[in-house]
């Protein structure tokens, strides 16, 4: 029976995409945490993990991963969007992944913006996300 530390294991190391999907079903969020840092793991996995829910810090952290992920296709990217403006609308601080999206040209950058107005959003965050947008050329 594989152990956690096994599931770990091929999270990080695993090429095949069928079986990166299924780590994607497992209940660890330091295994979601490394198949968001796999470039192998595929938009699929990505967009289901988008949804995963752990605690506060795991969650914002995953949210940031998958937002940085080469392999983030606009799917996933909307998805992990959503997520960080749910987030945001509870009052959490998922700053980093705001600024990650920020980053990624295959939003539009008024889909981006939306999250500046929500409950969560600090005027640091506002401040650093139209930075980030504005440089965008």
């Amino acid at each position: 029976m594989p152990t956690p530390a096994d599931y770990l294991a091929l999270a990080h190391a695993e090429r095949d995409s069928l079986v990166l999907r299924r780590l994607a079903t497992c209940p660890y969020p330091f295994v979601w945490q490394a198949l968001a840092t796999n470039p192998h793991t595929p938009p699929e996995a990505l967009q289901e993990l988008s949804a995963a829910r752990d605690s506060v810090w795991n969650d914002n952290k995953l949210l940031r991963l998958l937002a940085d992920h080469p392999s983030a296709n606009p799917a996933v990217l909307r998805a992990v969007l959503e997520a960080v403006a749910a987030k945001l609308d509870e009052g959490e601080r998922p700053y980093a992944a705001v600024l990650a999206l920020a980053e990624r040209l295959e939003l539009e950058a008024d889909e981006v913006r939306k999250l500046g107005p929500l409950r969560g959003a600090s005027a640091r965050l506002r401040h650093l996300l139209n930075l980030r947008l504005s440089d965008r050329v």
